[in-house]
């Protein structure tokens, strides 16, 4: 069961599928904000307070607009001994005026092949192939749609200041769905990087389901902490242990 929550939750917490509330919703308007053209950024995964993985993330802007994000999971302690595999996720597109604009998107698991997925973003038809294993399928690609990945740093671009609810389209190469979350506006976190004000950004209860919390901090609302609870009460926590910049 821990092996198992470990591989859903790596940017965990978008993978899961909440219902439709606002379609009609997205990332609020861009922000004047310029972005660094790099971050690299580490996680501890934690699971009833044990550590049981780490997250290492390289964010990158080029000269010609092109981003990349490469998120690479492995297993500590224990549970490396049985799942010495890592998952690196990559996502891969455009900066334009309205943030990230994802192209490609891949999630691939060493010794566990048959799990990879990918996705191909087409703006130009816009449409989304869904690549898993050897099978793909085209869906309609809706305007606001992200990655699981470029998700996250999506935030970086779009002010929250004046929302209090989210709603957009995102791909994990599997699927494509609507998430929706609620902002709460003068938060705190606390990390070993210390206690920073943060915006709590958490998706909309439903009966059954997991329950995803994000707490947003630092100069570029960029996730500090991330938790996922599930019915049952078991949780996962994603925390931030390093972050560094370039301009």
């Amino acid at each position: 069961m821990m092996r198992h929550r470990l591989k859903t939750f790596v940017w965990l917490i978008l993978i899961v599928s909440f219902p439709s509330f606002a379609a009609s919703a997205s990332f609020p308007e861009s922000t004047s904000f310029t972005a660094p053209s790099s971050i690299k950024a580490s996680y501890e995964i934690y699971k009833s307070g044990l550590r049981i993985g780490q997250i290492e993330e390289v964010f990158v802007i080029g000269k010609d607009h092109h981003y990349s994000i490469v998120s690479t999971t492995r297993a500590t302690g224990l549970l490396a001994l049985f799942k010495p595999g890592r998952i690196i996720i990559s996502s891969s597109g455009l900066v334009g005026e309205h943030g990230l604009k994802p192209l490609k998107f891949t999630d691939l698991r060493e010794g566990e092949e048959s799990r990879n997925r990918a996705a191909d973003f087409d703006w130009d038809t816009r449409q989304l192939t869904l690549i898993e294993h050897k099978l793909s399928s085209v869906v309609p690609l809706p305007k606001d749609t992200q990655d699981r990945l470029s998700a996250m740093y999506q935030f970086m671009f779009r002010s929250l200041d004046k929302a209090d609810m989210l709603s957009f389209h995102m791909t994990n190469g599997g699927k494509l769905d609507i998430y929706d979350y609620r902002i709460t506006h003068g938060q705190s976190v606390t990390v070993p990087l210390g206690t920073f004000s943060a915006q709590y950004v958490a998706s909309v209860p439903e009966a059954g389901s997991n329950r995803t919390e994000i707490w947003l901090a630092g100069d570029f609302d960029f996730p500090y902490k991330m938790v996922i609870t599930d019915p049952d009460g078991g949780s996962l926590a994603q925390v931030l242990t390093k972050f560094t910049t370039a301009p």
